[in-house]
Formats: C-alpha cells, structure tokens, sequence
C-alpha cells in the first residue's frame, strides 16, 4: 500500500514544507501534506529554466523514451496508484484504471508523434542568388520549444488532466521543462505520479529540473507560479472562475503569455424530430447515462437537451426522468464540488418558469440527479440557465419551431461540444445549424453523447470563451503540442550551427 510522505518534488529533491495541510479522501485515512510557498515556486521554475537549454536540445527519440519510461513507472505503480487514487477521489477502481490507461496512452502517443517530426512543420525556401530586382536568402523555419511551462492539475481527472496528464505530456514532448502545481483534492495520487516521473528522469538521465510537482494548500502559490518571470505558458482545466483569474495574471504580467485553460461548458444537444419521434426513448435513456456518467462531473457532460415541444417531448422528459430516477448516489470529488452542485441545483430551481421535473436528495459529498423543463423564451431571456452545473442535472429547453430552436444555437456562449441528434429526414432541417454550431464549439456531435472524449490525432478539447480561453487550440490529442512550439526562422545560418531537427539530413 503505498503511503504519502507529503512533500514537494523539485527538481529531483523531495523537500518538505514548515507548514501542511490535511487531505479530506473520500474513504479512508487522511495525510499530511507540504503547504506550497513561493519559495517553492522559485526554486522549481529556475531548476525548470537551468534545465531548459540541456533538455530542448534532447534529440526526439530522447524525448520519446524519456516518456515511454515515464508511461512504465506509472503502469509498475498502477495498484498503488488505483489505490490512493480512489481513497481521495471516490471514484470506482474500474474508472481510475481505465484513466491510468489513458495517461500511460497519452505519454506513448505523443512519443510516436514527435518521432513522426510532422508536428515541427519544417519549412525551406532555398536562397535564389541570381533573383531580380533582389536575391532572396536562404530561410528555414521550424517549431521550437518555448520554455518552462506550469501546469495546474484537474480536480475530475486526478491522472490524465493532472501530474502527468495531457499538459504534461505535450509539454514535455514539446521540449519543454514543467512545473505542476497539484490539486489539493488528490495530493496523494499526484506525489505518487510525480515518484513514477522522477524514476524515469534518473532511468533517462534527464535534467533534475525538466519536472517538479509543488502541493497546493495556498493560493499564493498559484498566482506566484502564473507570474514568474521565467514561465512561458500555462495549462490549466478547472473552473471558469479560478481560471479566469489566473488568465487575467498572466495577461497583467510585463511579458504577457499564453493561458491555456479549459475552464467549462454546458454542452448542449440539439434532437431534430424525425430522431425524436424515430427513438426518443432511446435518446432519453442514453443522456440519462450521460448526464449521471461520473457524477456529471466531466467537462462534457451534457447538461442541455434542446427539442421540439410536443408529445413526443413529453415522452422525452418523462422517459429521462425515470431513467435517472434509477441513479444511485455518487460520490463527488470533494465537500467543496458536492456543495457547489447543491448551490447551483438551488439556484436552478429558483429561476422563474423552471419546472422541476425530477427531485432528489443529495447530501454530504454525495450527488443524486436532478431533472427541469423551460422553453425557448425563457431561456433566452434568462442568462442563468445557461451556465453549468457541475454535476448530474439536466434541463430540457422545449421550442415552438425550428426558428426558436435557431435562437437557441445563436444564443450560446462558446462550448466545448454541441450535439446533433438526427435521422435521414432531419437532414435539410439540421444543415443550418452546422455553420452556427461550428462557431459555438470545437467537436460537433452527430448521434452520439459527447463524455468520452477520444485521445487522437483529430481531436479538439477546446473552444471559444468561456469553455476555454484560447479557440485555437486543444488539450486534448497530439495538436495540443502545438500549445508548447514558436515557429522560429532561420535566414542564412550555416547548417552546422542549425537545430538537429532543421539540417538536411534530419
């Protein structure tokens, strides 16, 4: 069984704080842990920036070892990690190796990608000596790593948004030294992974300061970590006021950089009639699933069902209804996630012309299903009903016709999935939407339920303000390396003196 001692990694070094701060697991016991400090973050960023130029000058077939081994250390701990892991979250054993899958997944994915090289987008225009009226010089260009990144871990995916999870992962692929700032809500699990991390870095022979992990249990640090100086980008998934503070920091900085954060989204269906009438029941049942899938507590949880009021609309909420009815409590991630739900399920059921459809009774750290009806004019009218609820409640937006149902794809803030549910003879109605909600999201759905977010080439975990702070990019698959690279020109620099990656015989 594996036991946390509570301390910091910085760059190699195990390093206790003089303050600490208790876990609150969900089962079992509690431990102590190191309270970051600023000093902390010093320490950690200027081991990160001493490391940088030895490890984004690591050939990629280093970098690609490097986190094949990080991917071993964590599968040699996968019980361990399992263990901790659910102690703190109270998530299922079978969800958390399945998400210790997907990290190890991510790591070894993003090791064939930088092998691949496409990912640096290399350029050359040779030089032109005899052009006229001008010669042109010899230019190359390429993506280069862009320095320390701090990453922020997620309070949902304690392993595959987190220590190690994919901001880690595309960081260092990149080239780039990271310093993660852990999430209080799984401080164990995180030490655990940062142990895995650290073995490989000795088994590589990496630069001590290419990774440190400082625990939370003080906002200083975060803030200390966004405005250090030598950090040159951010990861972050979390919540849409937490990060759009850090934003605005690293936006009030002297130098400015990039805040990557994925910071929410209600995730909206759109269920066109033929479907409707074709398989409402089985739409009803599938988002129920969705919905209670984790305790609604991920990122793409689809929290609104937008339809045709109607009969079969009727069908729809009563058939959905039963269906979560027949949830059995879960449990939250933490006191202040589960209180949270309470809050915004109460600020739900306040809001004029919301019908409650289904009542439960959630209590402590545990969450139950909660089911509400508007229609189009309410909701159009009323900017409360489109913010999330983190957590398994539903609402149910009925329109009158296709032109409310347009009103409410035009009315959305930015998503990270909108969804089609649509048959054959839905065809014609649906394609105006595309175009509206290719602007609102970065994956659009057709027939499916946007929780389980696939790990590849294709795919975009992002989209416009608020779901995330950057529409150009992801956190999700290998373009979220991207996140990581600046394109640098080289104008008549002898092939010697270029990057290993930019000489002709790369």
């Amino acid at each position: 069984m594996f036991h946390p001692h509570g301390k910091h990694l910085i760059a190699g070094q195990w390093v206790a704080g003089s303050d600490h701060f208790p876990s609150s697991p969900a089962s079992g016991e509690s431990y102590d842990f190191s309270v970051g400090r600023v000093a902390d973050v010093n320490a950690a960023v200027e081991a990160a920036e001493a490391a940088f130029a030895a490890y984004s000058s690591t050939s990629r077939a280093e970098r690609a070892a490097f986190l094949h081994a990080i991917a071993d250390e964590i599968e040699a701990r996968a019980d361990g990690i399992t263990a901790i892991g659910s102690q703190e979250t109270g998530l299922p054993e079978a969800r958390l190796q399945g998400e210790c899958g997907r990290t190890t997944g991510q790591l070894r994915l993003f090791a064939e990608h930088i092998l691949q090289g496409d990912y640096l987008d290399r350029r050359h225009d040779k030089a032109l000596p005899d052009r006229v009226p001008l010669p042109r010089p010899d230019l190359r260009m390429v993506q280069r790593p862009i320095g320390p990144v701090a990453v922020f871990g997620a309070s949902n995916f304690p392993l595959a948004f987190s220590t190690a999870g994919g901001d880690t992962a595309a960081a260092l692929a990149a080239g780039c030294p990271v310093v993660v700032k852990g999430h209080s809500a799984h401080p164990g699990t995180g030490e655990i992974i940062a142990e895995a991390i650290l073995a490989a870095v000795e088994r590589c022979k990496m630069p001590a300061g290419v990774f440190s992990l400082i625990q939370g249990g003080n906002r200083q640090v975060g803030a200390a970590l966004v405005q250090h100086p030598l950090i040159k980008a951010v990861g972050f998934t979390g919540s849409l006021g937490g990060g759009r503070a850090l934003f605005d920091l690293c936006a009030q900085r002297p130098e400015p950089i990039p805040f990557f954060g994925e910071l929410g989204s209600v995730n909206p269906m759109f269920i066109f009639d033929e479907a409707l009438n074709a398989r409402g029941d089985d739409l009803a049942k599938g988002w129920a699933g969705s919905l209670t899938m984790g305790a609604g507590q991920f990122c793409t949880n689809p929290g609104i069902a937008v339809l045709r009021a109607g009969p079969e609309a009727d069908r729809f909420i009563d058939t959905a209804a039963a269906a979560l009815a027949e949830s059995p409590a879960q449990t939250m991630l933490t006191d202040g996630i589960a209180q949270a739900y309470r809050d915004g399920q109460r600020r739900m059921a306040g809001v004029e012309g919301v019908r409650e459809v289904l009542a439960t009774d959630s209590q402590a750290r545990t969450a139950t299903p909660f089911l509400y009806t508007t229609d189009a004019q309410n909701w159009l009218s009323n900017e409360t009903l489109s913010g999330e609820v983190f957590g398994p409640l539903g609402l149910v937006v009925t329109v009158a016709d296709m032109d409310e149902m347009r009103a409410v794809a035009h009315s959305l803030e930015g998503q990270l999935t909108c969804t089609m549910h649509l048959d054959d003879g839905d065809s014609e109605t649906a394609a105006p939407f595309l175009p509206i909600l290719e602007r609102k999201a970065g994956r659009v759905l057709a027939n499916g339920f946007p929780t389980g977010v696939e790990v590849a080439d294709t795919m975009v975990h992002g989209g416009p303000y608020p779901a995330s702070t950057n529409f150009g990019a992801t956190s999700v698959g290998t373009m979220s390396i991207r996140r990581f690279l600046r394109p640098v020109c080289y104008q008549n620099i002898p092939e010697a003196l270029l990057p290993a990656d930019l000489r002709d015989d790369a």
